[in-house]
């Protein structure tokens, strides 16, 4: 995953703006995790956040907007997905010789504190897409006989008769017992 610490020892207490868009930022994990998902150049991902330091850690505010294409869920053509995600964090203050079984986005460098904004903005790239992308709200997907999609005209294999080695159990009929 792309390393982007951010040194946010200097940042006055009414916060500061960010923009980030070198699409690099998500573009390493994506080939790293072997994900399907590219970008129209013109469209990549832009996080613009807000960091606000706070007593005891510090506030993430932001949003990340762009596009992203990938196979649909149910046909495996090109989907594109619109992103437009807000977000809020905050992120707690590593204290002095505690151990933690976390992760921190938080890090002390002698007196420098840095703030893991690769890490967030891939946690909330991974957030903002959908589980099941699809092309269109009404694809049904692929005829599972030929392959074909469904709807882009007919197939020739017709409808199918499911699992031949479930035809026994087709003629079954469950009845409720009486008493």
């Amino acid at each position: 995953m792309t390393e982007l610490w951010l040194d946010i020892t200097d940042i006055p207490a009414t916060g500061r703006d960010f923009s980030f868009s070198d699409p690099a930022i998500w573009n390493e994990p994506i080939r790293d995790y072997g994900l399907p998902h590219r970008f129209a150049p013109e469209a990549a991902p832009v996080a613009e956040i807000n960091v606000t330091p706070q007593k005891t850690g510090v506030l993430v505010r932001g949003r990340l907007t762009g596009q992203v294409i990938t196979p649909c869920d149910r046909c495996a053509e090109d989907a594109v997905v619109v992103l437009d995600s807000p977000f809020e964090l905050y992120e707690e203050l590593p204290r002095q010789g505690e151990l933690s079984l976390e992760i921190s986005l938080l890090r002390r460098r002698g007196k420098v504190l840095e703030l893991d904004v690769g890490g967030i903005l891939w946690e909330q790239f991974v957030l903002a897409m959908p589980v099941k992308p699809l092309c269109s709200e009404d694809c049904l997907g692929l005829c599972p006989g030929c392959g074909r999609k469904i709807g882009a005209g007919s197939c020739s294999c017709g409808e199918s008769d499911g699992d031949l080695r479930l035809a026994p159990l087709r003629g079954l009929r469950v009845t409720k017992p009486t008493n």
